[in-house]
């Protein structure tokens, strides 16, 4: 799509009655209502899946690289927000040891068939959480922050041709999407800053829409824990940096900067929409949550035939629902319908088994907590997010707060991760998976745990040995970054992160 195409595309979408959009939702909403009632999105057995997001790099340089369009249809993925992002998403699978196995082997199929077709144009997909080497020839400044204005609407020059990306940087939602983190700065007129970053994003579809709250209240729980194991985004690309002060680097940054990312160039000062959520008390709260979360750009919808076509305008609204952890009502057909709930903070794991692993604990204790009603559900909601944020910054070595199984409140990590592992493990034997199969998925982060080693801490690591050595900070991330891909090569898709830990 040529750039006058796509701003005349965005113009249209910029006239959007926002009083007929809201109108929408608002008699959308009352159709959801009575189908959930109805028990439309119950179904016969919990679902679980998986949306994993890659960037690509130069297979020579490591350098980060363009994906050209076309290369991506053929490799079955979908577009992400920048020409480097490459999405998959995998099919809904039962919550049992066929379904994540049936998972995994998608992903391994998938992403070895892609790796295969990328080669030849000297490229490869990395799964991480936060690129740091720009393209050939450019910074990530430039890269990042450059647009163009076509007919007085603002384009990302690197954004895929998506019009609701573009239209965000010429509505009044947020003037300003720069980025800011510990001695990091980045202006930028767009949300393309965003494409920093990469994620995992578990789901877990239970069979009765009415338990969503339930079990939403116990994922804000262990949201803080699973952080703390998955964190993966220390660094910056060197450029962002507005000091070469390594030390001062190394003390303040934290562990978990995809969050960081996120935040600071999506939200409004005014009303923040990517933050940690609060707690659902029923189902219907779930529903008037989302239609009173505020409006980004509204599009209106045509009716083509789908059962999800009767709540478009809803789930538009939906898109922009920015929470880390995400209640969803969906299904493009009556009998595809579903109540699930989308895992959103995780950043993108060293290897597909690191990333199975999350999917396969997070499944395990959405199972395995309100069975046994464990007393994590009464833990404050202030100190779930607290726990959140302080993974965010501190990974493993985070302050975080529990309710254990004799229902008192304790700080003591060993407890607090011998009881979620404890409860994943049972979760898991709940839906049938033998000892084996529950420790394949269970031990790669209980590892974690016990050697105190994330994929951020070994990032840490590797950039503080060389530093210590007199290497310049720039130089010493990228070095760590050609180590981090170097290791990928040989693990990404049969391996495990704790092949790393030598």
């Amino acid at each position: 799509m040529s750039g006058s195409e796509l701003a005349a595309r965005v113009r249209d979408t910029l006239e959007t009655d926002p009083e007929e959009f809201e109108a929408r939702v608002e008699s959308e909403v009352k159709d959801l209502k009575r189908e959930v009632e109805r028990g439309t999105f119950d179904n016969s057995q919990a679902i679980v899946g998986l949306e994993y997001e890659f960037y690509a790099v130069d297979a020579e340089t490591d350098a980060l690289k363009r994906v050209p369009r076309r290369l991506l249809e053929y490799i079955g993925f979908e577009k992400e927000l920048g020409l480097h992002n490459a999405e998959m998403q995998t099919s809904p699978q039962p919550c049992s040891a066929y379904g994540l196995r049936a998972t995994e082997r998608e992903v391994q199929a998938k992403l070895e068939a892609a790796q295969a077709a990328c080669e030849p144009g000297g490229m490869r997909l990395v799964s991480d959480g936060l690129w740091t080497v720009p393209p050939i020839g450019e910074t990530a400044s430039s890269y990042l922050a450059d647009s163009i204005e076509e007919g007085g609407v603002v384009l990302a020059t690197n954004m895929s041709d998506a019009v609701r990306y573009h239209a965000m940087a010429n509505t009044g939602f947020k003037q300003d999407m720069s980025l800011d983190a510990p001695h990091v700065h980045l202006d930028a007129r767009t949300v393309m800053p965003e494409s920093l970053i990469t994620s995992i994003q578990p789901h877990y579809q239970m069979s009765q829409a009415a338990d969503l709250p339930e079990r939403f209240r116990y994922a804000l729980r262990v949201a803080g824990p699973l952080v703390a194991l998955a964190v993966n985004s220390p660094f910056f690309p060197p450029d962002l940096y507005t000091t070469t002060d390594a030390r001062e680097v190394l003390m303040e940054c934290a562990m978990e900067n995809r969050v960081t990312v996120f935040e600071s160039v999506l939200n409004p000062d005014s009303e923040p929409k990517v933050t940690f959520p609060e707690d659902l008390d029923d189902i219907e709260a779930v529903i008037d949550r989302i239609a009173a979360d505020r409006t980004v750009v509204p599009m209106l919808r045509d009716d083509a035939g789908r059962f999800d076509d009767r709540f478009a305008h809803f789930r538009h609204k939906h898109g922009t629902y920015w929470r880390w952890i995400r209640p969803v009502l969906d299904g493009p057909s009556r009998a595809g319908a579903n109540a699930r709930i989308e895992f959103r903070p995780l950043p993108a794991q060293p290897t597909v088994r690191d990333s199975l692993s999350f999917l396969a604990v997070f499944a395990g204790l959405m199972e395995s907590l309100p069975r046994r009603e464990h007393p994590l559900k009464s833990l404050d909601w202030a100190d779930a997010r607290d726990n959140f944020y302080a993974a965010v910054e501190d990974g493993l070595e985070a302050d975080l707060t529990w309710t254990t199984l004799e229902g008192t409140e304790t700080t003591d990590s060993a407890v607090v991760f011998d009881e979620l592992f404890e409860a994943a493990r049972d979760g898991l034997e709940l839906r049938g998976l033998d000892e084996d199969e529950v420790d394949r998925y269970v031990r790669p982060l209980e590892a974690r745990w016990e050697t105190g080693f994330t994929p951020a801490r070994w990032k840490y690591r590797e950039v503080s040995r060389r530093v210590k050595h007199g290497v310049p900070l720039g130089e010493a991330i990228w070095g760590m970054q050609a180590d981090y891909i170097d290791r990928q090569r040989d693990t990404l898709i049969e391996g495990c992160f704790t092949d790393w830990l030598d």
